[in-house]
């Protein structure tokens, strides 16, 4: 009998670790990085239609109100001195001149590539559950992929909201009891806000666990990942917030810095939920859910086997006993 090894014997006294062990083995089994990869591809290239859109957006705007383009422009000369300033200057004149060529192809970039992270999400969500990617019909699927997409951004922006609104709730609620400036009441304020912002990411990701993958997952077994998800991405923002705060403090930084910053939080987030992913799967009862595999079909092969013929001695032989045999019991 093989002598247990220290890994598996820690596995077998310590559950969390058998989990975590078992949720790695599936998220490398299923391609995990070369997925998230993948996503983090589509969500880079969502940032310059995103981008598009914001700028004719932004020309609606300002050229409806010539004073408040003024000021931008005078207050970019002013943070912004120099060739770099014009330049920014520039664009923002471009943006208002062409806001509708450049809307159109923004929400045409934007499409396309919000379709693509969508479907690459999916699929990778859908393999770390352990299905296989199927043959789908492409019209159904990318109207499937569009509508997920749109209830994502609507569940985002209900998130969002509610942390903006119930943290602007609470400071107006501070300045009418006259506690504006207390420490301790800022501090409960700052928890408060951290606590809402966790119940609004638990409840996204959720609905990204339960519901993005193309085979139904059940809420419960979605609800720990979904609180492990929340409690992760807001120490990622956090983290995140350190890196470009300490990059952007030198020119290189300021110019790389950023491009950088997202390229490499994207990746972590889809590494980040695709192991939460894997790890919710793997959890011993969604395991014990998985029916066995049947075995293969069974393969009968009827085996026929033809008998040599008798040699000439040998059939002479059996001739002449049944001869003989013959004139006995003809006697008889």
């Amino acid at each position: 009998m093989a002598e247990e090894s220290k890994l598996d014997r820690l596995r077998r006294e310590r559950p969390w670790l058998d989990h975590l062990v078992r949720a790695g083995e599936r998220y490398s089994k299923q391609y995990g990085a070369h997925y998230a990869a993948a996503v983090t591809y589509f969500s880079v290239l969502s940032l310059v239609p995103m981008l598009m859109i914001g700028f004719a957006i932004a020309g609606f705007v300002l050229s409806s109100q010539p004073e408040l383009l003024d000021e931008l422009k005078r207050s970019i000369a002013e943070n912004v001195p120099g060739a770099l300033g014009d330049t920014i200057n520039d664009v923002v004149k471009q943006a208002v001149e062409s806001k509708g060529t450049v809307g159109v192809f923004g929400l045409l970039g934007a499409a396309y590539s919000g379709l693509g992270w969508m479907s690459n999400l999916r699929d990778a969500l859908t393999a770390q559950w352990g299905h296989a990617k199927e043959d789908l019909p492409f019209l159904k699927t990318a109207l499937k992929d569009l509508l997920a997409l749109v209830s994502l951004g609507v569940a985002l922006v209900v998130s969002f909201g509610l942390t903006a609104v119930g943290s602007g709730f609470a400071e107006l609620v501070l300045e009418f009891v006259g506690l504006d400036g207390v420490w301790w009441a800022e501090a409960l304020l700052k928890i408060g806000t951290i606590v809402l912002a966790l119940a609004a990411n638990w409840l996204v990701f959720l609905w990204v666990l339960a519901k993005l993958p193309r085979k139904p997952v059940g809420w419960r077994s979605a609800l720990k990942g979904a609180a492990a998800a929340a409690i992760g991405f807001e120490v990622l923002k956090q983290v995140g917030t350190i890196y470009l705060t300490t990059v952007t403090s030198s020119p290189a930084g300021v110019a790389f810095g950023p491009i950088i910053g997202v390229l490499v939080f994207a990746n972590l987030v889809a590494q980040f939920l695709l192991f939460i992913t894997a790890w919710t799967a793997t959890a011993r009862e969604n395991l014990l859910k998985d029916p066995p595999q049947p075995p293969p079909p069974a393969v009968i092969r009827p085996v026929v086997e033809v008998a040599k013929t008798p040699s000439a001695r040998a059939a002479a032989g059996l001739v002449g006993a049944g001869l003989v045999a013959g004139l006995l019991f003809r006697r008889r």
